[in-house]
């Protein structure tokens, strides 16, 4: 089983994708962004290695407008060799990766406009995966689409755009329930009649149920059956409700005490879980971290990453996790993310935060000039006084940590969370 996370990450300096506006896209400022792109893209696969992420869905700004405005540009050539170098790294080591046409991409559209354009986007997709070198186990995820008043008609029409695709795209599709119109029988039901494998998501099935009587172990069993050996390892998308947002919102975090229910419900079951989630690969290595034995030292890398974070919220807590991983004879991964969530939510007081950000000060306190002395503590004096948030505080000392290359805390979580 792998578990990973979708396109972008948070605390990985470098891994930052980039794009423009439609009048700035010329061909050599959409080649020059391509090329950053990938680079990061490179950068942030490193990231997931060595920590042992090896479920990853690339972003489809990659190649930015490269269904439109890119479409024609032979950036697979161009750049082969660094495409080369991206693949053999996936390659290497065993990460599955996927993409995820956004919203735009309706392939049963009424409007036959609209399917042309969602047929070029599908075919830039494979295009990225293909120049990467990769198989069909790698997957493009879609929705069926819209329904416009009649879903059985929606649904045939879907059919009938799937089997004009391209070869090459159509052994990649993979279909999705969605939270608003296609529930998951719908999508078993489609992709049934052209052998389309079917990713269940977990929220999805929640805000839009089929049958509220199946539980999502048994959905995911159901679902087994569409994917073939080719197909790699059933996948599905895992995530959880924003307790203070419409139904079907992603939350800030994986708890990982329902995950880990799901989880165990799973056993024996080959397949790998993308978690959909704002905080990325915090929740990836969360829930990599707690249902592996790692060693020690994974557990104090990431709490050396989430020490001034917790610390602002809870200096208690901050001490608890400190004693906790003192005992290298034990592995307390599910003890530490307990600790971890508590004090992520708990309140936010001034003089904790204030607390935390004079320990991050400290790491500046002897090469800062004067003025950046005095902006610091002007900052943190306004946040204290309850004349402004907190933020001006972080972004300062984001800036300074840029400027002295305080790589340590750029690879920490205190300016992300």
């Amino acid at each position: 089983m792998k578990i990973g996370y979708a396109c972008l990450a948070l605390a990985v300096p470098g891994s930052e994708m980039k794009s423009c506006t439609l009048k700035n896209a010329a061909r050599d400022r959409l080649l020059s962004l391509t090329e950053y792109n990938l680079d990061a893209l490179a950068h942030l696969i490193d990231y997931n290695i060595r920590n042992g992420i090896l479920l990853f869905r690339i972003s489809s700004d990659l190649i930015p407008f490269g269904s439109a405005t890119a479409k024609d540009l032979p950036w697979e050539r161009i750049f082969a060799s660094k495409l080369t170098a991206i693949g053999q790294k996936f390659q290497n080591s065993g990460m599955r990766v996927s993409m995820h046409p956004g919203q735009y991409t309706v392939l049963n559209s009424p409007d036959e406009s609209v399917a042309r354009r969602s047929v070029e986007d599908l075919l830039y997709h494979d295009k990225v995966l293909s120049s990467l070198g990769l198989g069909r186990e790698h997957k493009i995820v879609l929705h069926l689409g819209g329904a416009y008043g009649d879903k059985t008609q929606a649904k045939a029409r879907f059919i009938s755009r799937y089997r004009e695709l391209n070869p090459s795209v159509r052994s990649r599709l993979v279909l999705e329930n969605d939270d608003r119109l296609f529930h998951i029988g719908d999508v078993l039901e489609t992709a049934g009649a052209e052998g389309v494998p079917v990713i269940f998501d977990t929220l999805h099935n929640s805000a839009n149920p089929c049958d509220t009587s199946v539980s999502d172990a048994d959905w995911i069993r159901r679902c087994s059956s569409t994917w073939l050996e080719d197909d790699g390892p059933q996948k599905i998308h895992y995530s959880q409700q924003h307790p203070d947002r419409k139904p079907g919102a992603h939350s800030e975090s994986i708890g990982i005490d329902a995950f880990l229910k799901l989880y165990h419900q799973l056993a024996g079951i080959d397949l790998d879980i993308m978690l959909e989630v704002k905080d990325k690969n915090l929740s990836a290595l969360k829930c990599i971290n707690t249902v592996s034995n790692r060693g020690m030292s994974a557990l104090e890398t990431e709490w050396g990453r989430y020490k001034y974070s917790v610390l602002e919220h809870s200096p208690a807590l901050y001490q608890g996790i400190r004693t906790l991983l003192k005992d290298k004879s034990e592995y307390p991964a599910l003890e530490m993310y307990h600790m971890v969530e508590e004090a992520m939510g708990s309140p936010l007081l001034p003089g904790t935060a204030v607390n935390a950000a004079q320990h991050v000060w400290g790491y500046f306190r002897n090469s800062a000039s004067e003025s950046e002395q005095a902006r610091f503590q002007n900052a943190l004096g306004k946040f204290a006084a309850g004349e402004s948030d907190l933020q001006p505080v972080k972004n300062l000392l984001n800036r300074l940590a840029k400027k002295y290359n305080e790589n340590y805390l750029l690879n920490a979580y205190y300016f992300s969370i």
